[in-house]
């Protein structure tokens, strides 16, 4: 697809001290100008003040100024106002705010890592030897950032903009909830869901396999165990292992591995499913406060306060 990337995000938060320590804790390597970069995909955060926690903008990559061209067309098709100069454009989802920017890159190349050997019933495939997961002793770095989950007011709507404008395509829903949609061969880049208000639900970043998804979250939780919010545990849609964690500002980071990756369009099949299937496979029951984080109410009041 022409869309190959989910560049980066900016996000907002009240407090940037606290919150930039959390993600050099989560894995991230600090850069200049507030950014955070990861092992694979270069600065794929950045972190600016803003009263509260919000997602500021979203950053696609595609692969040649006639697709800025393409999109130029179907978002202006839409009555949106695009700034677009040749190998880039900006605009505001209508919904949410977000700005999205589409931009001339350079697609992600990841080295290839071989499968760890697992041993399995009737094959010891690692022979005489430990698992390589229990000799690692280094710190775990995410390799890239693999999707942003947005609450919307207007799902639909949403959904739409990024479909019909952006140019995403849609490789699951669940009705009437959510859409997951992608910018590259990842099962999910963005997904939008219903909301009573417009909010940054939780960004994922992937790691190596579940050994380093279990390493990092339980690092991150030894000195800090309010961080946690849900895991391990693994998505149905997705089939991605997982662990959410939780930021200073509210928002819900995951670690992530063995995403599905859609490699051919012709053999992928979107399903429609339902909300017994939307959350998980198996794993501990998700807490209320993954559902409906605990300071929605004060974004609420908040958007309610807003000129």
């Amino acid at each position: 697809m022409a869309l190959h990337r989910l560049n980066s995000l900016t996000v907002g938060v009240p407090d940037l001290a606290s919150t930039m320590e959390y993600y050099r804790d989560f894995g991230l390597r600090p850069e200049t100008d507030g950014w955070l970069s990861t092992l694979d995909g270069g600065r794929q955060l950045r972190l600016v003040a803003t009263p509260t926690r919000r997602l500021v903008e979203l950053e696609i990559g595609v692969d040649d100024p006639d697709d800025i061209g393409r999109m130029t067309r179907r978002l202006r098709a839409l009555d949106l106002d695009v700034n677009a100069d040749g190998d880039r454009l900006s605009v505001l989802e209508p919904i949410s705010g977000v700005r999205v920017v589409a931009w001339v890159t350079g697609r992600l190349v990841q080295p290839h890592l071989p499968a760890p050997p697992y041993n399995a019933p009737g094959d010891p495939a690692r022979g005489s030897t430990r698992a390589p997961g229990i000799l690692r002793d280094t710190p775990v770095r995410p390799r890239k950032l693999g999707h942003v989950v947005i609450g919307s007011v207007d799902q639909p709507a949403t959904e739409r903009f990024f479909t019909d404008g952006v140019g995403l395509k849609v490789s699951d829903v669940v009705p009437g909830t959510a859409a997951f949609m992608r910018c590259s061969n990842d099962h999910h880049n963005v997904l939008v869901s219903q909301a009573p208000v417009n909010f940054l639900h939780h960004t994922s970043w992937q790691v190596d396999d579940i050994d380093e998804i279990g390493r990092g979250a339980t690092a991150m939780l030894r000195e800090h165990p309010e961080r946690h919010v849900w895991g391990l545990g693994r998505h149905h849609i997705g089939s991605n292992f997982f662990w959410y964690l939780k930021d200073p500002a509210g928002n819900f980071a995951e670690y992530y591995s063995d995403l599905d990756c859609i490699v051919d369009d012709a053999l992928w099949k979107p399903e429609v499913w339902d909300a017994a299937h939307s959350l998980y496979s198996w794993g501990p029951p998700p807490p209320p406060s993954f559902i409906e984080p605990d300071d929605l109410a004060a974004l609420m009041a908040g958007a309610h306060q807003a000129p």
